[in-house]
C-alpha cells in the first residue's frame, strides 16, 4: 500500500495556528474528522494525548509523529500540518517542531496499513525529504513529495565489516512509529560509520527482519532499543546494551560505538543475575517480579486504605448500619475502600507478580490464586505464593507445550494456557496452600497482639531502621511489605512504624543542611530544600545522594534517627491504614496523630545532630 492512500488531500493543513501541543494535537484531530476517518473525535483524541504521556512523539529535526492505535478510528489515515513559527512539541532535541504527521490506526489494521504507516516514519528520517516538506506550495506538492521517497524496502542482509556484525532491535508500545525510525537511524549511521547492521523491528504488524540464531552466534554486540518487552533470553552470552527506543533515535553514533568496543555487560538471560543498562534501572528476579506485583498493587492499597480512615472520621462504626453513630457516607467510603479496592489488592499483586514471570499468559491464574488467597483467609502471603506459583507454572507449561505443531500455537494463548494453568493453581491454592497459611497468618496477627511494650518497641525500631538501610532497595522494601501484609491482617501498628521510619532520613538531612550549613556544600543545602519536600511526602529515596557521597556518616545517622521514630510510633500506639502519604496522612493516624508527628520530628533531629557532630565543616 502507498502511502499517499492513507495521506490525501483533505487529510492535510499547510498553516497550523495553534502554538501549543495540546491545540496542534486538537486542529489535526479536527482534519481527521471532518475526512469522515474517525468514529469517536472525543476518543481518539484522548488515546493521542495518553500516548504523549508515555514518551513525547516530538522527534527532533523539526518533526512530530502523534499517533494512536484505537477503535475510534474508523479508517486508516494520516493527517498532515506545517507550522511556519514551529511549536514547543517537547522534542528530543528541544528544538521547535514545523513539520506535523499524525497517524490513526485502527485496532484491526492489517499489516498491509501498518506497514504503510510505519514506511512514513522511515522517509522522515532524509534531510532532503523534511526541506521539500516545508518548502512545498500545495498540497499535490506533497503528495509528489511522499511518492517520490515511497519505494519498497528491501530486508537487509548482515555482511562482513572490518568492524564486526551489530544487531539491534528496535520497539515501541504502540509499534508505528517510534519503532522504525529507531531502526532507520541506526542503519542510517552503521553506514557512515562503515558497520554491518541487522535490525529487527518489533512493530504493530509484528516482527520484521527476524535476528536468526546464526545471527546471534556471530555478533560482536547487540543493541536493543525497546520501551516494551522483546525476547532476550536468545541473547544469552553476549554483549548486549539495553536502552529506551528514544536513544536508537537520538544516540544512534553513541550506541554503535559502545557496540564495537562492547562497552555493555554480558546478558545472563532471565534466570541469571544480569546488569541492565543504567536508563533501565531495573533488577532481576526474585526481587524485579516482587516489586512488578508490589507496584501495581499500591494504588489499590493508598486508595483504599486512606478511604477507609476518612470513614473512621465519621466514627469508628460510623460505617456500620446497625449502629448508633451510623453515616451514610462513611459507609460508602468504608464499601468502596475495604469491599472493593482492598478486595482487589491480593489478586492484583498476584497477577502483576505472575505477569513479570511469564508474560501475558500468567496474569490470568496469578489472579485467580490471589483472589482465593483472599478468600480463603491466606492473605497477603497467600497472594506472594500464588504470584509465583502462577508465574512458574505457566512457564513450565510454556516449555512442555513447545513441541506442538505451529498450526496449534494459535490456541495456547487463549485456551491451553489459561485452562491448564488456573486449574493447576486452583487445585494447589485449594488443597495444599490456603488452609496452612491462613493459620499461619492468624498465628502471627496473634502473637503480634500479645507482644508485650518492650517488644513492640524493638519491633518498631528494627521496621524504622531497615527503612533507612537502603532508602528505597531490598531491605526497605521488605519492611515496607511487610507493613502492607500487616495491614491486610488489621494489625496497623507496625507500617506506622515504616512511615515513620521511611520519612526520617531526608527530613533529617534536610534539617541538617539548615542547623548546619557549614558542614554543606552550595549545592547540598540547596537540595537540602528538596529533602524537606520528599520527606515530608514518604519518599525515602530523597536521602540517596547524601547518603552516597558520604555514606560512613549519613547511613549510621539515618538508620539511627529512623530507628528512634519507628521505636516511639510503637510506644505511643499509633496506626495508619493508610500505606503512603507522608505528611497528609498525619491526620487520619489511629492513637495521637500529635505524638505521631512528634515521633517523626524527634527521628528526624537525631539525624540532624548526628551528621552535625560527624561531618567535617566544607571549604567551596
Amino acid at each position: 500500500m502507498r502511502i499517499t492512500e492513507l495521506l490525501t488531500k483533505d487529510t492535510m493543513k499547510l498553516n497550523i495556528q495553534s502554538t501549543t501541543k495540546e491545540n496542534v494535537v486538537g486542529e489535526l484531530v479536527n482534519v481527521l474528522d471532518k475526512a469522515g476517518k474517525l468514529s469517536n473525535k472525543a476518543a481518539y483524541e484522548r488515546a493521542v494525548l495518553d500516548r504523549e504521556k508515555q514518551s513525547t512523539t516530538g522527534i527532533g529535526d523539526g518533526i512530530a509523529i502523534p499517533h494512536a492505535k484505537t477503535n475510534a478510528v474508523k479508517t486508516p489515515a494520516i493527517a498532515f500540518g506545517r507550522s511556519t513559527k514551529g511549536v514547543d512539541y517537547e522534542a528530543f532535541d528541544g528544538q521547535p517542531s514545523h513539520l506535523f504527521f499524525m497517524i490513526a490506526a485502527t485496532e484491526g489494521a492489517n499489516n498491509t496499513h501498518l506497514e504503510a504507516l510505519s514506511k512514513l516514519s522511515t522517509i522522515l528520517m532524509k534531510q532532503e525529504v523534511r526541506e521539500k516538506l516545508l518548502s512545498a506550495k500545495t498540497e499535490n506538492d506533497i503528495l509528489s513529495i511522499i511518492d517520490e521517497y515511497d519505494v519498497e524496502d528491501k530486508t537487509e542482509e548482515v555482511t562482513e565489516s572490518r568492524s564486526g556484525k551489530i544487531l539491534a532491535v528496535t520497539a515501541c508500545p504502540t509499534g508505528i512509529a517510534h519503532t522504525y525510525m529507531a531502526a532507520d537511524s541506526l542503519k542510517e549511521h552503521a553506514k557512515n560509520m562503515n558497520l554491518s547492521i541487522k535490525v529487527e523491528t518489533n512493530g504493530s504488524g509484528g516482527a520484521k527482519n527476524v535476528l536468526t540464531s546464526a545471527d546471534i552466534k556471530d555478533a560482536t554486540a547487540i543493541i536493543v532499543a525497546a520501551d516494551k518487552q522483546v525476547e532476550m533470553d536468545r541473547f544469552k552470552g553476549k554483549h548486549v546494551i539495553i536502552v529506551p527506543v528514544a536513544d536508537g533515535i537520538r544516540k544512534p553514533k553513541e550506541l554503535l560505538e559502545r557496540a564495537v568496543k562492547q562497552d555493555a555487560p554480558i546478558y545472563q538471560g532471565s534466570g541469571g543475575e544480569n546488569k541492565k543498562e543504567e536508563s533501565s534501572n531495573q533488577r532481576t528476579g526474585f526481587y524485579k517480579h516482587l516489586m512488578n506485583g508490589v507496584s501495581n498493587m499500591l494504588p489499590f492499597v493508598v486508595g483504599g486504605g486512606i478511604l477507609i480512615a476518612l470513614s473512621f472520621m465519621f466514627g469508628i462504626h460510623a460505617g456500620n448500619p446497625d449502629h448508633e453513630s451510623y453515616n451514610r457516607f462513611a459507609e460508602a467510603l468504608s464499601t468502596i475502600g475495604g469491599g472493593n479496592a482492598f478486595g482487589l489488592m491480593i489478586p492484583v499483586l498476584a497477577g502483576f507478580i505472575a505477569l513479570s514471570i511469564a508474560d501475558r499468559p500468567g496474569l490470568a491464574p496469578g489472579m485467580v490464586g490471589g483472589f482465593m488467597a483472599a478468600q480463603g483467609g491466606a492473605g497477603f502471603l497467600g497472594g506472594l505464593i500464588a504470584g509465583f506459583l502462577a508465574g512458574y507454572i505457566v512457564v513450565l507449561l510454556k516449555k512442555l507445550l513447545a513441541g506442538m505443531p505451529a498450526s496449534l500455537e494459535g490456541i495456547k494463548p487463549v485456551l491451553l494456557y489459561p485452562v491448564l494453568s488456573i486449574f493447576a493453581v486452583g487445585m494447589i491454592m485449594f488443597f495444599v496452600v490456603n488452609q496452612p497459611v491462613s493459620a499461619l497468618n492468624v498465628g502471627i496477627s496473634n502473637f503480634l497482639g500479645d507482644l508485650g511494650t518492650g517488644n513492640l518497641i524493638l519491633l518498631g525500631l528494627i521496621l524504622g531502621g531497615m527503612m533507612a538501610v537502603d532508602m528505597g532497595g531490598p531491605i526497605n522494601k521488605a519492611a515496607f511489605t511487610f507493613g502492607i501484609a500487616m495491614i491486610d491482617a488489621g494489625n496497623f501498628a507496625p507500617h506506622a512504624a515504616v512511615m515513620a521510619g521511611g520519612m526520617v532520613p531526608p527530613l533529617g538531612i534536610a534539617l541538617a543542611t539548615t542547623m548546619f550549613r557549614n558542614k554543606f556544600t552550595k549545592r547540598e543545602r540547596e537540595a537540602g530544600i528538596t529533602c524537606y519536600v520528599m520527606g515530608a511526602s514518604f519518599i525515602t529515596e530523597g536521602a540517596i545522594p547524601f547518603a552516597a557521597a558520604d555514606p560512613a556518616r549519613v547511613i549510621p545517622s539515618i538508620i539511627t534517627g529512623s530507628a528512634v521514630a519507628g521505636a516511639l510510633a510503637m510506644f505511643f500506639g499509633n496506626g495508619l491504614r493508610a500505606p503512603h502519604g507522608g505528611a497528609f496522612v498525619i491526620p487520619l493516624v489511629e492513637g495521637n496523630p500529635l505524638l505521631y508527628l512528634l515521633a517523626i520530628l524527634v527521628g528526624a533531629v537525631i539525624t540532624a545532630i548526628m551528621l552535625g557532630i560527624l561531618k567535617k565543616p566544607v571549604t567551596e
